[in-house]
């Protein structure tokens, strides 16, 4: 049966922009093409609309480092390297050519907010389930209290496009994590481009995916939010090349856990467009 994605063209003339201001999480190596052999810094990001600053989080926060390299069937593991100082270290070495994906996820911080700003903060995010489930409970005057974790990925191309790539699509077992379905660094422009967001391993439905792309030819910014299908999919249609930012959040209740009532998951996924 032929699938039915939600869309969205990358046409000026089309775009439908909505804004999502609160802080993502992301990682943006030095470049997204680079010579194979070539060490990439992943510089880690927090903000909104693909700007922001410098994550100084401790290495203790990391809770796994990988690298899925082109050609291997085992990802390799730098939580341990990573890890060795109280600065974290995320540069990585791209010896083989094609794409490299790199995943970093950390363990969960907290947050408390007052009960008004907490109400705002689900009402801007569209959280309208947790803001039902917080009416059903008599709870809209309680504080939020919160433990939230990330999980970023980034797709990095080392040298030519081998003809047979399957490193962009591998899984990297995050708890929320979106997967292209087409290999961006391949698709011309106008192509379309259809991610899978998973929770838990499971395609999740109804989910909002916020696109930020940032345009390398003059272009103007563009932002604006897909929401997937009923089997987890988005599609979007590549137009221009750009740095691009996908991102996701999911927010659940947590019962009878000392520090929070609700766990929320932010899912990024960070790549370049060549348009070639």
């Amino acid at each position: 049966m032929r699938h039915r994605y939600a869309s969205h063209l990358l046409l000026p003339l089309l775009l439908l922009a909505t804004a999502a201001t609160a802080a993502e999480f992301w990682l943006r190596p030095t470049r997204f093409m680079v010579a194979p052999g070539s060490r990439v810094h992943l510089g880690r990001w927090v903000g909104a609309g693909f700007q922001g600053q410098r994550w100084t989080g401790l290495s203790t926060r990391l809770e796994q480092l990988t690298h899925f390299q082109p050609g291997t069937t085992e990802p390799q593991d730098l939580t341990a390297p990573a890890r060795q100082a109280d600065t974290l270290s995320t540069t990585v070495t791209l010896a083989q050519p094609g794409v490299h994906l790199l995943a970093l996820r950390t363990n969960d911080a907290y947050l408390t907010l007052p009960a008004a700003e907490f109400e705002a903060y689900l009402k801007e995010e569209g959280l309208s389930d947790v803001l039902w489930q917080r009416q059903k409970r008599k709870q809209q005057d309680q504080p939020g209290r919160e433990a939230y974790r990330r999980c970023a990925k980034t797709l990095v191309l080392a040298g030519t496009l081998p003809a047979a790539d399957t490193t962009f699509r591998r899984r990297a077992g995050h708890p929320l994590e979106i997967i292209p379905e087409q290999n961006p660094y391949a698709l011309k422009p106008g192509a379309s481009l259809t991610v899978l967001v998973l929770a838990d391993g499971a395609p999740l439905p109804s989910q909002a995916v916020h696109a930020r792309l940032r345009p390398t030819d003059g272009h103007p910014p563009q932002d604006f939010t897909l929401r997937t299908n009923q089997n987890g999919r988005a599609l979007l249609r590549m137009q221009y090349p750009a740095d691009v930012l996908l991102a996701t959040m999911q927010m659940r209740r947590l019962s009878q856990h000392p520090q929070a009532d609700w766990q929320s998951t932010w899912a990024t996924l960070t790549f370049g467009f060549t348009a070639h």
